[in-house]
């Protein structure tokens, strides 16, 4: 099929959305609005950047997308985009016979039905259905802000022994616990991060990053290999990974003729939006405080509730306590 036909029925798709329709970019997860669709462009206005910024998406991009798709009877690869183009697929997925499949990274032409970019709505920001997860981390939070609460903690030389002991179990126990749930994030975050692009969510972006970590071979392989290609086995008795590095540095022997290397994906955090993590913050401080009537008593009572729970927890009891005589004072 010409793309001229391709092209014309992807601007009838877009003179179709309705005006506050949102697309996601497959890569940076970047959401943008379509504000003007003209015969050889399309403009498109961000909405998760800190400044207003509009972009023409020129036709015969689109064109040079359409014919690396057409070429590649698996897909083509999402990586392969140049830099800051990621919005021309999310733009061409709204083409009823193309589809980005994130999964895999690629995006293909279909027969039958295909999905788009486009987003359902706004993200909710309604919090009435919250329900407490049966998480480690959650029950040892709740119960660190508690300790925070109750005590002057800007002043630690100031707080009692027991209370800095308590105060100092919850620090450990939600450490290990948010460390065990990050793990289990990052897993599910790996299948879902393509290259060296950063993903970007409300308090900040994670992107895929690649550790090379190395071990020495066998000793006296490392030694053979050394000697075979003029080195004195002396320079590097011990096998010690400094003199190795200085031997290689001399001969035309690559890291792979003596370390066994290994590579392995892990995900880091890239940047934090603090401004925005504060905002929110007080916004449901604004919340609580702006609760009135049956609803705000309901949510005292729950609150003194939770507090006695969780003074039971916390409370210090000597082992005496537990020893009193029930016959009468004595």
């Amino acid at each position: 099929m010409p793309f001229g036909v391709s092209w014309h029925t992807l601007l009838d798709e877009l003179d179709d959305l309705p005006e506050e329709s949102t697309l996601i970019t497959p890569l940076s997860n970047d959401r943008f609005r379509i504000t003007d669709v003209q015969e050889q462009r399309a403009i498109i206005e961000f909405l998760d950047r800190d400044i207003d910024e509009t972009r023409p998406l020129q036709r015969d991009q689109f064109e040079t997308l359409y014919r690396r798709i057409t070429d590649e009877p698996d897909g083509f690869e999402l990586d392969r985009l140049p830099p800051d183009a990621d919005p021309y697929p999310a733009v061409l997925s709204l083409h009823p016979r193309f589809e980005v499949d994130e999964d895999r990274g690629v995006i293909t032409e279909k027969e039958g039905p295909t999905t788009s970019q486009l987003l359902d709505g706004e993200p909710e920001t309604d919090t009435d259905d919250r329900t407490e997860p049966d998480l480690d981390v959650y029950a040892d939070t709740l119960l660190l802000i508690d300790a925070l609460e109750r005590h002057e903690v800007t002043t630690l030389e100031e707080m009692e022994t027991d209370a800095l002991v308590n105060l100092y179990t919850l620090l450990s126990d939600v450490q290990r616990d948010a460390n065990d749930l990050r793990q289990d994030v990052a897993d599910v975050l790996l299948s879902r991060l393509h290259h060296d692009r950063p993903v970007s969510g409300p308090f900040g972006s994670v992107q895929r990053t690649t550790r090379r970590n190395r071990s020495l071979k066998d000793d006296e392989e490392v030694l053979e290999t050394l000697e075979d290609a003029g080195i004195d086995r002396e320079r590097v008795l011990g096998v010690d990974r400094d003199k190795v590095d200085d031997a290689l540095d001399v001969t035309e022997l690559s890291e792979s003729d003596v370390y066994d290397i290994k590579e392995s994906e892990y995900v880091r955090k890239a940047e934090v939006d603090e401004e925005r993590k504060e905002t929110r913050l007080q916004g449901l401080k604004d919340q609580l405080a702006a609760t009135e009537g049956d609803e705000a008593e309901e949510l005292r009572e729950e609150i003194e509730e939770l507090e006695g729970r969780i003074e039971e927890l916390t409370e210090f009891k000597s082992g005496a306590s537990f020893h009193t005589p029930t016959g009468g004072e004595s």
